[in-house]
């Protein structure tokens, strides 16, 4: 339970956080515990996280602010190990350098700046630029299902499988219903934005629509020929269509090529018996 001036102090920075967030954002603490802290970070522009959701928790000790709190991202970003707690100088693995003046929105400054930096510590992971983006693209689909383990479908998108191997299968097994209860309006969001994008929500991949017709080419050998004109004439005057154009210059013309050729061998030997005598 949080000490009244600890309290205090968290209720005055949840206003102050609400009133002027930092630039890419957002935080507020738990209805149920003052010390439980959510946090978002989006990613920024020009960073391999851009546009990526990243969701998180402080929780806060008893006698903040002279105690640093624990920090962890539950999204998989590929930059920290998920719900794993971070070893930083503003987190509680270094309680002695923590100073009792920051706030907050000093503390997520301070991992937003680690977050897009390339330094190695307790916590942290070592990823290809490309395996980053890929995290980011599937941040908001991890959030809402859970990591895939939601009950929820989409109407008109069947679900193809589970995300229980290969890269990105990290599951929170909850089906998303925490992220839900701290962050309702998001998560509608996020289901809005898979619905539009036809996102599977067991795998987190983009499903196709189903086709309804086939390409022209198909579309056209399926007409059948209508009227009651239509007889064995019409058939075989179809098929010689076909085999000519299926028929290159030299088939279409031979007849005419062999004659050529033949006039020009007549001629040639001609000229070729004046030329001896």
């Amino acid at each position: 339970m949080a000490t009244r001036a600890a309290h205090k102090r968290l209720a005055r920075e949840y206003a102050s956080i609400s009133a002027s967030p930092p630039p890419f954002i957002t935080a507020h603490p738990s209805e149920s515990n003052i010390l439980e802290w959510h946090y978002i970070l989006t990613g920024p522009p020009g960073t391999p996280y851009a546009g990526g959701q990243y969701w998180g928790t402080l929780i806060f000790p008893p006698d903040y602010p002279f105690a640093p709190p624990a920090i962890r991202m539950h999204t998989p970003s590929g930059r920290f190990q998920p719900s794993t707690r971070l070893c930083l100088s503003i987190s509680d693995f270094h309680p002695k350098s923590f100073n009792p003046a920051w706030e907050v929105s000093t503390i997520l400054l301070g991992l937003q700046s680690f977050m897009t930096s390339e330094e190695m510590t307790t916590g942290s992971l070592s990823a290809t630029e490309a395996e980053r983006k890929v995290f980011a693209q599937r941040s908001r689909w991890w959030n809402s299902t859970g990591g895939g383990s939601s009950q929820r479908t989409i109407p008109g998108v069947a679900t193809t499988g589970s995300n229980g191997r290969g890269f990105g299968a990290i599951r929170s097994g909850d089906g998303g219903k925490k992220f839900k209860e701290e962050w309702p309006e998001l998560d509608e969001e996020n289901w809005k934005w898979m619905e539009e994008n036809r996102i599977d929500p067991a795998t987190g991949r983009a499903v196709a629509p189903a086709k309804t017709e086939c390409n022209p080419e198909a579309s056209a050998l399926r007409r059948r020929p209508t009227g009651s004109g239509a007889g064995i004439g019409e058939v075989v005057e179809g098929a010689q269509v076909a085999r000519d154009a299926g028929q290159g210059f030299l088939g279409r013309n031979k007849l005419y090529i062999a004659i050529g050729v033949l006039f020009a061998y007549v001629i040639l030997a001609r000229i070729l018996g004046e030329a001896e005598q």
